[in-house]
This record gives C-alpha cells, structure tokens and sequence, in this order.
C-alpha cells in the first residue's frame, strides 16, 4: 500500500458527520470562551481530547513511492470518521481547505471541518470530497502541445505518471512536485539558479526547478484560468535565459501537459 495509516477509517454519510460536527463544536466554542483566543492550536487540540472520547491527535498518515516517502500529521481525528483541522490564523485560506481536502482523500473521508481559533469569534468550514483515491488513479491525459521529445520532457512525465498511478490525482501539489524532484536526482541537482535579465543586462537569479539545463518545469492544480497562467509563464521566459518550461497542470480528472518555448 502506497498510503499508510495506523488506523481504519470509516467513510461516514453527511448527516452523520454533521451530528459529529455539531458535538465538537459545542466543546470548541466552550474552549475558546474558556481559554480566548491567543493559544497556538495544539493546546485547542490537547483541551478538546481531555473533553471528548474517541479523539486521536496528530494521526501520522504515510506516503511512499519506490523510496520516496512523506509524512502528514492530521490534526484530529475522531471516532475514526470525523476529521478536523485546527487553525489559529487571522482567516481561513484556500491553502487550509486544499490542505484538508488533501487528507480526506489520504484518509479515504468524505466530510471534514476546518477550524480557527483565532477570530474573536471562532471561523469553520465544511470540506466536502466525494471522490476517493481510487477512482483517481487513470486521469484523462492531454498532451497535444508537450514536445515530447525536448529535454527533459521524458524525465518528467515517465517520474509523474507511476505517481497518479499509485497514489491518484487532485492531491495537493507538493506530493507530486517533490518526489519528482527526487527522482529527477534531488534538490540540489533540480533547484537551481536561473538567470533574470533586463533591459540592462542580468539583474539577478532566481532558483527554479529544472528538468534539463535551460527547461524548467512547474506543477499546477488550476480549475480555471489556465489562459492567465500560461500569459505570465510566457512572460517569464522573454525575461530569462530558460528554453523552455514544462508545464503539468493536475486535477482529480485530467493531467495536462504543456511545453511553453
């Protein structure tokens, strides 16, 4: 199993994750009249175990590909089938639903609930994810603009297609950016200084992932305005010495390949 996980979950409907949901924020809102709102969020965590059962912290949940492997720590889980997330930041962000969104599908959950303790009143939100890990391993692939046979074109897509293969797609960007990295031959040999020029001549370096000398290579999970994306990217090859960028933009359906020169 590429996913390892020291306990069972138990993929619960809705109505029972919102009962759930309804209990735990009973203590949280209790905790935060309780304790304010300044703590970091372990010591939220910590106070809502001692307060309800079945509350397991930090749940490690591992990530392997041949010999790669990466660790996450899920913030709370509860009686095997209700995920939480603990925040203590001044709002929620997308990186916090995305982040949660990503354990749900590692956790084979279908509901969470992301919370923050810091607003003077408290911020939660429901993430919802119906599709599994399973059903995700065989995306659409779309590669009519990939030069396939530009350098380091076959490094990248022959390292990243075992990965979706395994593991599937829509998880975050960093569990497929940096095992390609390591199989590319590992940071320092993929992360290195590019060239910036103006109109004056070079004005300074800027540390890029590389697939060969002079072609970058960048991972995105975009849902829309790809077009943008590629207006920018093109910008940052007119103002750098790169040849090329390939580009892969993932989502829970399709893998999209893309060569910018």
């Amino acid at each position: 199993m590429p996913i390892h996980c020291p306990i069972v979950t138990n993929r619960i409907s809705q109505n029972d994750f919102k009962l759930l949901a309804s209990e735990v924020m009973r203590h949280v809102f209790d905790i935060h009249n309780d304790y304010g709102r300044f703590f970091d969020e372990l010591v939220y965590k910590k106070e809502l175990a001692d307060r309800m059962s079945g509350v397991v912290l930090e749940l490690e949940i591992i990530v392997t590909h041949g010999t790669f492997s990466k660790t996450y720590y899920v913030d709370v889980l509860i009686n095997q089938s209700g995920l939480f997330e603990f925040k203590a930041s001044d709002t929620l962000h997308p990186r916090h639903r995305g982040q949660t969104l990503n354990y749900l599908l590692l956790l084979d959950l279908a509901h969470a609930k992301v919370i923050n303790m810091r607003p003077e009143s408290v911020g939660h939100e429901f993430v919802n994810c119906p599709n599994r890990l399973a059903d995700l391993r065989n995306p659409q692939v779309q590669d009519r603009h990939w030069q396939t046979n530009g350098p380091g074109a076959s490094a990248v897509r022959d390292n990243l297609m075992p990965l979706i293969a395994d593991w599937g797609a829509g998880l975050e960007m960093n569990l497929y950016e940096e095992p390609l990295t390591y199989f590319l031959g590992g940071e320092d040999k993929v992360l290195a200084p590019v060239p910036v020029m103006g109109n004056k001549g070079h004005l300074a370096d800027q540390r890029m992932r590389l697939a060969a000398p002079n072609v970058a290579f960048k991972l995105t999970a975009l849902q829309d305005h790809l077009d943008d994306f590629e207006h920018q990217a093109r910008r940052l090859l007119q103002h750098t010495t790169l040849q090329a960028i390939h580009w892969i933009n993932i989502t829970q359906t399709t893998v999209q390949f893309v060569t910018l020169t």
